[in-house]
């Protein structure tokens, strides 16, 4: 996943807020950086492969780095090796436009052809090198830069979040499409990147900008424009986390502190939703839906969610099925109504989207599972249920995943025709506790010392925890590179069993 960072009206400060975006973009993963400032010396570009670190030495080195609006970017290599030249931002051949991408320009390769034959020489792999001089090329026509600039988004084909300065102009232009990009507000300057991580530091007001749009950020304020080319105004909407949220607070990787917040994750994510003395679970965002049967469309961790919820509503006589989100578009439809449950930590999932918008097409209702307010999914299916573990930044879910099994147990609870499982509501009380007293007393440390040098790793669990299997396997992959399968306990006798050895460790799910 690629990060992107932007600011206008820092003055001075815009290189510095450029690198702390940066910083805040690492989780994303990336293999190099870079950044673009247009001040009056002109357009100056710094960018390297590597990390930020690498960057920031370089642009430590640069007096003539300097500018009053910016562009930066992490990159994660799709077209071409991570290399000085393929790290973003691109330029144009005259060197008076850059341009930072996030997402796949699908037609890059008919009109990178189409540019060369013109006489435009590139410098990278990239598919987004087109932009810029596709940019060029509106300006060479006499088009003021906002003009190229959206003649030059419209002839791309496939997804992308694009951000663009122009030498002379004191100005940032963004576009977006099937790739999240969100603007930071405040009274003296304007932010925009591809997560509210990036700029909460500066400002909790954000403006999440739709498919289609392209925005116009200057000292004077921003204005958006909707797919139509008209003039929208989104609402203004304020991030309920502090940026300190973002930070490691003390602990070495933001894995193991997300992994200590478990307690006060669930907490919120059960706040407000268990009466215990009424016996019932309340929903009151979800009161007017009505669900017949149900179908959760999911990847990777929220997958493994899915299909947990998917048990659990089939145990409250709701009829549920798990899909992994890419394979719903060629799913059969479902036979009568149906519900379509997007879970997705980000709300921004490209799969789980695509398979909601196709829910939608059908004419389902779809409900949105998600962790983050104001996300794409958030916004656009027909009900939205928060998860509220707060921000996570480690690339691994970990603090989410026990928000999604929460939160799908309440669905169930509150979907069911059934009385309320009384057990259940207490359980779901004293939970936040009880994973307290688990992580205050563990012996992980130990445990991991103990089997470090497996040669493979197989989970198993039984109903329920065959999703918990299923995660810890991912886990281990996500975490030590090494080989790792999750599945039902008694498929284990169906041929994995011919792999196990005495160096194999064997993880068993087991509750109660």
């Amino acid at each position: 996943m690629c990060g992107i960072i932007g600011c206008v009206g820092r003055g001075d400060g815009t290189l510095s807020t450029l690198m702390h975006g940066l910083s805040k973009l690492e989780y994303r993963g990336y293999d190099s950086a870079g950044v673009a400032l247009v001040g009056a010396g002109g357009l100056r570009v710094d960018k390297t492969a590597g990390k930020i670190e690498a960057l920031e030495a370089s642009v430590a080195d640069r007096d003539d780095l300097a500018g009053t609006v910016g562009v930066g970017h992490t990159r994660w290599s799709t077209h071409g090796p991570p290399t000085d030249d393929n790290a973003h931002p691109h330029r144009d051949c005259s060197e008076r436009v850059a341009v930072v991408h996030n997402g796949i320009i699908e037609n890059y390769q008919s009109l990178r052809d189409e540019l060369a034959g013109s006489g435009h020489d590139f410098d990278s792999d990239t598919d987004t090198e087109v932009v810029p001089h596709l940019v060029e090329t509106g300006l060479a026509a006499g088009n003021d830069p906002e003009t190229a600039f959206r003649d030059a988004v419209a002839r791309l084909e496939g997804s992308y979040a694009l951000a663009c300065v122009v030498e002379g102009a004191e100005t940032v232009l963004v576009a977006r499409n099937d790739s999240p990009l969100v603007l930071g507000v405040d009274d003296d300057a304007t932010y925009l990147a591809s997560d509210v991580p990036a700029f909460r530091a500066f400002t909790d007001r954000v403006v999440y900008l739709e498919d289609g749009d392209v925005a116009r950020l200057t000292p004077g304020g921003w204005s958006v424009t909707g797919a139509d080319g008209g003039l929208r105004e989104p609402a203004v909407e304020t991030v309920e986390w502090d940026a300190e949220d973002t930070g490691k607070s003390g602990y070495e990787h933001f894995m193991l502190k997300e992994i200590h917040e478990q307690p006060r994750a669930l907490r919120q994510c059960l706040r407000g939703r268990v009466d215990e003395l009424g016996g019932r679970v309340t929903l009151e965002e979800l009161d007017e839906l009505d669900v017949d049967r149900a179908h959760l469309v999911a990847a990777g961790t929220s997958y493994h969610a899915a299909v947990y919820g998917a048990r659990l509503l089939r145990a409250d006589s709701v009829p549920a099925q798990a899909f992994l989100s890419h394979e719903y578009a060629v799913a059969p439809p479902p036979a009568g109504k149906a519900t379509v449950i997007g879970v997705s930590q980000s709300g921004e999932t490209a799969d789980t989207l695509a398979a909601t918008r196709t829910a939608r097409r059908r004419g389902a209702e779809t409900l949105a599972l998600t962790n983050t307010v104001g996300s794409t999914m958030a916004r656009e299916c027909d009900h939205v249920c928060y998860i509220r573990s707060g921000p996570e930044i480690g690339v691994a879910a970990t603090k989410t995943f026990a928000g999604q099994q929460t939160a799908l147990n309440l669905l169930a609870q509150h979907l069911s025709d059934g009385p309320v499982d009384r057990e259940l509501l207490a359980a779901l009380r004293d939970l936040p506790g009880d994973v307290q007293t688990v992580l205050d007393g563990t012996d992980a440390e130990a445990v991991a010392e103990t089997y470090l040098d497996g040669d493979a790793y197989f989970f198993i669990g039984r109903a329920l925890q065959q999703a918990v299997a299923m995660e810890g396997a991912l886990k281990m992959k996500e975490i030590t590179y090494k080989h790792a399968e999750g599945f039902a306990a008694g498929e284990l006798k169906h041929g994995t069993l011919a792999l196990v050895t005495p160096d194999t460790p064997v993880v068993a799910a087991v509750t109660g």
